[in-house]
């Protein structure tokens, strides 16, 4: 089986953080700090590092590191309720969006320092889309136990 290519896994990623940009948009802040099931956090802090998985993708790929500490982050304090952290996730998507289009098929080839070991872009980026489509599952699972499932 051939691995999708890179262009398609860009637009399965900015799927799944459309997804939940829309899903966390209304959730008022006293719901924000719901605990989260199969996740270390609160709600905020799970759908914050969902679009920072997004970002982490371009920010490794300009810098050629990718470090653990990026994945485990807590949603800064400015991010208090669920429109604060979509609208965080719309420059996520700007951002990717704006990087995909500047990026010569030779990127992805580059070899970008992962807290796990070396890994190529092209293999970063099916690594990232996958967890984000994870934690979307686990955003909407949370969502789900506080009444607010779409």
């Amino acid at each position: 089986m051939s691995r999708p290519e890179p262009a398609e896994l860009g637009r399965r990623l900015d799927a799944v953080l459309d997804a939940a940009e829309r899903m966390i948009r209304a959730v008022p802040e006293a719901e924000m700090s719901a605990p989260v099931p199969e996740g270390d956090g609160s709600l905020r802090d799970v759908a914050f590092r969902l679009f920072r998985l997004g970002l982490g993708f371009a920010d490794g790929m300009d810098l050629g590191r990718f470090p653990e500490d990026w994945r485990h982050e807590a949603a800064p304090d400015d991010l208090r309720d669920g429109a604060a952290v979509a609208r965080y996730g719309a420059l996520v998507r700007g951002r990717l969006a704006g990087w995909f289009e500047g990026a010569a098929p030779r990127e992805f080839a580059r070899v970008i320092a992962v807290y796990d070991g070396p890994q190529p872009g092209h293999a970063l980026l099916e690594r990232i889309a996958a967890d984000a489509a994870r934690h979307l599952g686990i955003l909407q699972v949370a969502l789900e136990r506080i009444g607010r499932a779409r």
